[in-house]
């Protein structure tokens, strides 16, 4: 088996292409689902933020499963492969594996070190889990890079300094105005981003602060929390007319603010600059904005610069946490090995007691007047001859699974002991186990919740 994850991300895909290729949560379930049961996909994860698109597969064939998932994606979203290819990274086995524990811990994020991204590869995890697309590998190593993750955040405190896409829309708008304290600013969208957005605009000294949502009891509920007022966003015009800066971040597919809405606002500001900053991923502000006079737009790509220079001592932690990495990789590829002697130590268990049964038969034929003590004695002592012999030579093989040929040293170890058909069946129970453990779980994910309240007949 391999693992590849085939990445959509900021580092070389473009806003304008990721914002295409987004997963809406809605929909996240049926394309877990379709992913899965793609030709060569045995396993998946989806990973949707507002800066990455990631396919996270296990596949029994590297070909086959980078084709089949590439294949996915231009079918999902309806575009043809050459529009998007050129910016997909690819990584395979050991990077994929590497590259997962990095994502998580931040250090593959636009801001270094954050801690945003853990809680969404842990919901992807789970969601993936729950809709019955996880097997045994990515049970195990999303499990362990969850684990690491929070420990390297913990230990090292690399999320202490406030380093985030919000803080650095705030640094842009302060490296702009010089100082906030007078400003007035509008929120567009009321989720996890506009509220650090906007703590960290209380603490730069912002008073007035408005926010606008979809759903006004949201607007409402977050402006309570600042001090502010709260408008619906029909409102919105008459909010930009007299706002300095506008910072929007919805979870809208189309654009919120269009030059349409703006035009009408610039004669009534007489010259007064209106700054935006997008940093929503699909974007909310028409870019045509840019265009026109006294008018502002920054996107979330644009913030990159601002996040470069407050990261120096994040680069110092990350080096340390590169390092704890490393021992997580090696303790995955370690439990990877040994997951391929499971069958194999199962097998030779079974053939053993097969034997130590055969001749338990034959000593009760030959000693018929043996007490149903003495049966369990010697019962009990030929198991445990059986045991000591194998003890060694289970240690010794799950030692030298881990090693460089560890396929021919199995290969051996199942000929010097004849356990070909042990093996064989050990395998296919297994096989059997995993498919209707998956076919369970995907029936439990997509049936209707009142069949999945009912209760059961005694």
């Amino acid at each position: 088996m391999h693992t590849i994850v085939v990445s959509l991300n900021h580092k070389k895909a473009p806003i304008e292409i990721r914002e295409k290729m987004t997963f809406a949560d809605e929909s996240l379930p049926q394309g877990l689902v379709n992913l899965r049961h793609s030709k060569s996909v045995l396993e998946s994860v989806i990973l949707s933020t507002c800066n990455r698109t990631e396919l996270y597969v296990v596949c029994d064939q590297l070909h086959t499963g980078r084709y089949y998932t590439k294949v996915f994606l231009s079918e999902w979203f309806s575009l043809p492969q050459e529009s998007f290819a050129p910016f997909l990274h690819i990584y395979e086995n050991d990077e994929c594996v590497e590259h997962l524990f990095k994502v998580a811990c931040g250090l593959d994020s636009m801001v270094l070190g954050e801690t945003q991204i853990l809680g969404q590869v842990t919901d992807a995890f789970l969601l993936a889990q729950k809709t019955g697309t996880t097997g045994t590998i990515f049970n195990e190593l999303f499990k362990q890079v969850i684990t690491l993750a929070k420990r390297a955040h913990s230990e090292t405190g690399i999320d202490e300094s406030p380093v985030s896409v919000s803080y650095a829309a705030v640094q842009l708008a302060k490296s702009i105005f010089g100082h906030l304290k007078n400003k007035q600013v509008v929120i567009l969208g009321a989720g996890e981003t506009s509220q650090l957005t906007a703590k960290h605009l209380q603490s730069d000294g912002v008073k007035s602060i408005t926010v606008l949502n979809r759903t006004y009891e949201n607007a409402a509920e977050l402006a309570s929390q600042l001090n502010g007022r709260a408008l619906p966003l029909v409102n919105l015009q008459d909010a930009i007319s007299s706002c300095d800066i506008l910072i929007s971040s919805t979870a809208s597919t189309e654009f919120v603010v269009t030059p349409e809405q703006i035009e009408p606002i610039i004669k009534k500001r007489k010259g007064r600059p209106l700054f935006l900053i997008d940093i929503a991923v699909p974007r909310d502000l028409d870019p045509t904005l840019n265009d026109l006079d006294s008018v502002f737009l920054y996107n979330i790509d644009d913030l990159n610069q601002i996040v470069e220079n407050n990261l120096s001592e994040r680069k110092k932690i990350a080096e340390t946490i590169e390092g704890m990495i490393e021992e997580a990789i090696e303790e995955f590829n370690t439990w990877v090995n040994t997951l391929g002697v499971v069958p194999l130590i199962t097998a030779i268990r079974t053939k053993a007691l097969a034997i130590q049964s055969t001749t338990m038969s034959s000593i009760e034929r030959k000693l018929p007047d043996l007490t149903e003590r003495e049966r369990a004695v010697i019962s009990k002592h030929t198991k445990s001859i059986i045991n000591q012999m194998l003890r060694d030579p289970i240690l010794g093989l799950k030692e030298m699974a881990a090693e460089p040929k560890s396929k021919q040293v199995l290969e051996n170890f199942i000929r010097i002991f004849a356990i070909e058909e042990e093996v064989a069946r050990e395998k296919e129970k297994q096989r059997l186990e995993r498919e209707a453990t998956s076919k369970k779980n995907e029936l439990e994910a997509t049936a209707p919740a009142s069949l999945k309240e009912m209760p059961l007949r005694p």
